[in-house]
């Protein structure tokens, strides 16, 4: 390297050097301290001494550990399908020439803004059982669910909720229709293809790498809800607000959420943290599988196919 080089990669290091201490102190140490914890008998108050995987196998035998897994799973896998719908067919429905779409797409937008534990509160009154939305229902003649105060209900309520929160995913499926060539669409009308082949021959394989990085973040997402049910299944008005705060027969209880009970409440951080690494392992496997899978459908504008 020469004097110059040396001198860039000084000031280099030194701009970076923030960052990576922010990464060691905030992230890597106590990744690596919850791993060591995992395998342990930790409480919060005392360091505990080392029992090997019981902690491990002890998630094997806990029925709550996969009731929360399954409600996880349940929330997980509605929620990556319908946002990713969703939010493809609002992002091509608010690019075509309409009038007042800027105020549409401020209005989409607008609830990725209010806080997770305001929208939270907020849907816990609509969706009650004498909420406005039942209401609106009963006008019609149909009597509502109980939504987040029935055990059937409850996720789907959760769903629901959470889809209204769909602005970030809009606003890059929306920056990615604006990125397609229009001569695509004008050759596809010259061989008199319609909108629906348009949408499914050109608009969706041309988004399909946004389409990609909406549908990993989801599954990353949904998999670590917490604030959302934590915050409706602690309401006092909820029905099993007084044991672990899992709404109804404990059918909103996410991992996360019992994560923070065994650590928190309970006092059993080794038992957390095993519980913390097996969600980290479920997220990275579904993750790689998707990355994996993608080569199937994801197409890039430079490939040569």
């Amino acid at each position: 390297m020469g004097k110059k080089q040396k001198k860039e990669a000084k000031w280099f290091y030194i701009f970076i050097c923030p960052w990576i201490i922010g990464f060691c102190v905030f992230t890597a140490v106590p990744m690596v301290t919850s791993l060591y914890y995992s395998f342990t008998d930790n409480s919060l108050f005392a360091p505990g001494k080392f029992v090997g995987l019981k902690n491990y196998i002890k998630i094997a035998s806990d029925e709550m550990f996969w009731k929360a897994l399954g409600n996880t799973f349940y929330y997980a896998v509605f929620y990556v399908l319908l946002s990713t719908m969703i939010s493809i067919v609002i992002a091509v429905l608010l690019n075509t020439n309409i009038k007042g779409r800027r105020v549409f797409r401020t209005i989409f937008y607008i609830p990725t803004l209010v806080p997770v534990v305001v929208s939270s509160l907020l849907f816990f009154r609509v969706l009650a059982p004498e909420g406005p939305l039942n209401k609106l229902l009963g006008i019609f003649g149909i009597t509502g669910p109980k939504w987040f105060f029935s055990e059937q209900w409850s996720k789907p309520a959760l769903i629901v909720m959470s889809l209204w929160g769909l602005g970030t995913a809009f606003i890059l499926l929306l920056s990615g229709l604006q990125g397609i060539p229009k001569e695509l669409y004008e050759a596809a009308e010259i061989d008199g293809a319609g909108s629906f082949k348009e949408l499914i021959y050109i608009t969706v394989p041309m988004l399909s790498p946004v389409i990609f990085y909406n549908v990993v973040m989801a599954i990353i997402n949904s998999l670590q809800v917490f604030t959302q049910t934590y915050v409706i299944g602690s309401n006092p008005l909820m029905p099993g607000a007084g044991g672990n705060g899992g709404g109804p027969e404990n059918s909103l209880l996410s991992m996360v959420q019992l994560l923070y009970l065994k650590g928190f409440r309970d006092y059993k951080m080794g038992y957390a943290s095993a519980i913390a690494w097996v969600l980290f392992v479920i997220i990275l496997l579904l993750t790689m599988l998707v990355f994996k899978s993608s080569a199937l459908w994801t197409f890039y504008e430079e490939e040569k196919k």
